[in-house]
């Protein structure tokens, strides 16, 4: 076996390694505590410390076969889920971008974090600021080193009408990556804003902005608009799914009213006011599908124009 497949094995194991911690981080952040201490991790159940031997990923799971080895209370599937899922990204950051890359590490980052929100806001409708936040930062720094290709290097961009400075390919990129962030902050702030004054109540939470503010910062202006578009979509599907098993349900028990019909329509669409669409899930799932196939799904989409 070749020292490609050798380093593949060990990033699939740090990947694994790195889903374990991601776990702390998803049950840790959004109660307010510190993912370092206490350095063992806990039962969430019992509060009993676990053994090194019971913290293996994925294995361990298995071997207790989903239950805490002191109280016997089951486990959630989801920490053996996001181990192999990191672990899978990880492996699959490697295999696409070029093996031991800077580019890789990129990837993985951006992985581990669109992974660790996506399941935060699935859990808790939370999207902590010190994932987001420091993620919009690793994003910018990356973007020096690793090109991220947008508006501002085309002719038709700021740097195109400025000194030779503006157009050091990383000045370039950095402002490529800041400029992303900003449109994606601005859209989704601007889309929250008129919800908010249409309807009276909010519909998207700043952690939502924060979240494709980060996406912009990693993968540039063109996939931006790419996950925006596909995430939208994804989301109305998702939100009328959810409206229409509503008033189906609600369809039923005033099947026997005159006005059924209408009253579980009326019904339907003031539950949906109470319902906490997690958009953060479909816009780090969208993101995902960008990093890996973004590039290859714009060109085929346009490629239909010519």
């Amino acid at each position: 076996m070749s020292l490609y497949w050798y380093f593949a094995a060990a990033i699939f194991v740090f990947g694994l390694l790195f889903g374990s911690f991601l776990n702390v981080c998803i049950y840790r952040l959004p109660r307010g505590m510190s993912v370092m201490s206490p350095a063992r991790s806990f039962c969430p159940n019992c509060q009993a410390q676990v053994a090194a031997i019971d913290n293996i990923p994925v294995i361990s799971w298995l071997l207790l076969r989903a239950k805490c080895r002191n109280c016997k209370q089951p486990i959630s599937g989801r920490y053996a889920l996001i181990e192999l899922f990191t672990a899978l990204l990880f492996l699959a950051c490697y295999l696409s971008f070029g093996g031991t890359t800077a580019e890789t590490v990129k990837a993985c980052v951006f992985c581990f974090l669109i992974l660790g929100l996506i399941f935060t806001d699935l859990e808790t409708r939370l999207l902590p600021d010190v994932m987001t936040l420091p993620g919009i930062m690793f994003g910018v720094v990356f973007a020096a080193f690793i090109p991220v290709h947008g508006f501002l290097g085309t002719r038709y961009g700021f740097a195109s009408a400025f000194s030779d400075f503006w157009h050091s390919p990383r000045v370039l990129s950095v402002g490529d990556s800041a400029f992303a962030a900003l449109v994606g902050a601005g859209v989704l702030y601007g889309v929250a804003e008129f919800y908010f004054r249409l309807r009276g109540f909010e519909g998207m939470g700043l952690g939502d902005v924060k979240l494709i503010a980060m996406i912009g910062a990693f993968l540039g202006i063109r996939q931006l608009l790419f996950v925006l578009l596909t995430a939208s979509v994804t989301g109305a599907i998702y939100g009328l799914s959810v409206l229409i098993a509503i008033f189906l349900r609600r369809g039923r028990r005033y099947s026997k009213r005159p006005d059924g019909r209408k009253k579980a329509w009326q019904s339907a669409t003031r539950a949906m006011q109470l319902v906490e669409m997690p958009f953060g899930v479909f816009l780090g799932g969208m993101a995902l599908v960008a990093l890996f196939y973004g590039n290859s799904l714009t060109r085929w989409y346009f490629g239909l124009y010519h």
